[in-house]
């Protein structure tokens, strides 16, 4: 065992742990469990909302699976990542306000809450509910893989062994923490995971002899390297322009990046996100992506994508200083999780349990089932894990793309156009869906895009004409926007 990277973490998890200690004397001291334990109360401000975009973002994908493709297939993989630089920036700018505003008008405590009570429909919370537990189920996992594999290369432990660890030290402060003491964490986190990118990328740098050298190593041993088209040639112009739908303009419609902009304090708190937010997601994403290229020279010869990061960080820092890089990726994971934890966690019980099993269910009635569905799912999420993908990035992306195509247009319309009723979005949520499972299924990159094109083009044309066809049925009941 690498006992002086593991110590700084072992520092870490203690610090986090506490703030999990502190949160839920918060949870247990509010008047309102529901508005607490999955809101944090509405008051976060402007750095902390920034930092919990970017840590909730800044996934396992960005920081384990990223730079391993990266090694595989150069400099243009970096310019496909950075279409997610404005990322922050789009959610914030376009549900902003007025998605704050709203769901406050509609005492909205889930994404799920605010697609009710826009469209007045039982079928869309069912989509809906059902949409999130499977594709954040799917994104999980890869989070899970990403923290096992970074144990795994630290302590010499089983795969199996360190999965367990990571699970067990993630599942204690989220469930007894609730939504603050993930903000207050993913605070701390985000901070890492900035100052981590930059030692790892100076050191990275310093360690192959400076750029103009490693750059003279790519070359020397394939040119496509530096190609924007990726050492295979598959980055091809139509598909990395169709990926940034994905990884850009999509991420509106993805739940656990959304709730952010319900739970922010005021608008000053929402100027200040975006600022930096975007500064800190750049930083980030370029650094990690970039590191994953000029690590093939300096550690030449990894076979698993998802190892590159962890056995580069040892190989060119000291241990004491690994550690707290290490400690990057460690956050960006935990942050990831436990807001996807949360965010599934809510939707079983607000949005299935409350709205179709128990609707008068007591405060204690919520607080426990809310611990015991936040655990249940997060030890079913170890189950799939066991046996984990090549590249868990895949795992993270297609979640991400059955997400956008499920929830893009109904919230998008469902906050700017007064048209738009319970019949479209379901038809659009329906067919965006379908169509993305069989073309991810059947017909992988169809036409050289990528797969969440065609269900984002078509749900959003499926959407618009059903609802201008449907509107002498009258949304009856739906609230104003």
């Amino acid at each position: 065992m690498h006992w002086q990277v593991i110590i700084p973490l072992i520092i870490f998890l203690i610090i986090i742990f506490g703030i999990g200690i502190w949160a839920n004397k918060q949870v247990r001291s509010s008047n309102s469990f529901m508005q607490e334990y999955f809101l944090g109360g509405r008051e976060m401000g402007g750095f902390i909302l920034a930092m919990t975009m970017m840590a909730t973002y800044g996934s396992a994908s960005s920081f384990i699976g990223g730079p391993g493709v990266s090694y595989n297939l150069g400099l243009g993989w970096v310019l496909l990542a950075m279409a997610q630089l404005p990322a922050g920036y789009f959610v914030l700018m376009i549900l902003g306000k007025k998605f704050a505003i709203i769901a406050r008008r509609y005492e909205a405590i889930t994404l799920i809450d605010f697609l009710k009570k826009r469209y007045n429909s039982n079928v869309v919370v069912i989509i809906s509910a059902i949409s999130i537990i499977v594709f954040l189920f799917a994104s999980m996992t890869a989070q899970w893989v990403g923290g096992a594999r970074l144990i795994e290369s630290l302590t010499g432990l089983t795969y199996t062994a360190s999965l367990l660890i990571f699970a067990a030290a993630v599942l204690i402060y989220v469930v007894i923490g609730g939504f603050r003491a993930v903000a207050l964490t993913d605070a701390l986190q985000g901070s890492i995971m900035v100052i981590g990118t930059i030692i790892l990328l100076i050191g990275t740098i310093i360690a192959g002899g400076g750029l103009d050298n490693i750059m003279q190593s790519l070359v020397a041993e394939n040119p496509a390297f530096l190609s924007p088209f990726g050492a295979d040639g598959s980055l091809t112009p139509l598909y990395v322009s169709t990926f940034w739908i994905l990884i850009g303009l999509g991420v509106i419609g993805l739940p656990q990046i959304a709730v952010r902009a319900m739970s922010y304090k005021d608008s000053k708190s929402l100027h200040r996100a975006i600022i930096i937010g975007t500064i800190g997601i750049g930083t980030i994403m370029f650094g990690m992506h970039v590191i994953g290229i000029l690590a093939r020279p300096v550690v030449p010869g990894i076979e698993i994508g998802d190892k590159v990061m962890p056995i580069l960080t040892l190989e060119v820092l000291p241990p004491l200083l690994a550690g707290i890089v290490l400690a990057a990726p460690m956050a960006a994971i935990m942050s990831t999780v436990n807001a996807l934890l949360i965010l599934v966690s809510s939707t079983v019980v607000k949005d299935i349990y409350l709205n179709f099993i128990n609707p008068n269910a007591s405060e204690a009635k919520i607080k426990s089932s809310s611990f015991w569905v936040t655990t249940i799912i997060g030890l079913a999420v170890v189950l799939f894990a066991i046996n984990p993908p090549d590249f868990l990035i895949w795992l993270n992306l297609f979640a991400f793309g059955g997400l956008e195509s499920a929830f893009l247009w109904s919230v998008v319309f469902g906050l700017y156009w007064k048209k738009a009723n319970k019949y479209g979005a379901i038809a659009s949520m329906i067919v965006g869906l379908t169509l993305y499972i069989g073309i991810d299924r059947f017909a992988k990159h169809a036409f050289g895009m990528h797969t969440v094109t065609l269900p984002i083009i078509v749900s959003l044309i499926v959407f618009v004409v059903v609802s201008l066809l449907t509107q002498k049925k009258d949304n009856k009941g739906a609230l104003d926007i």
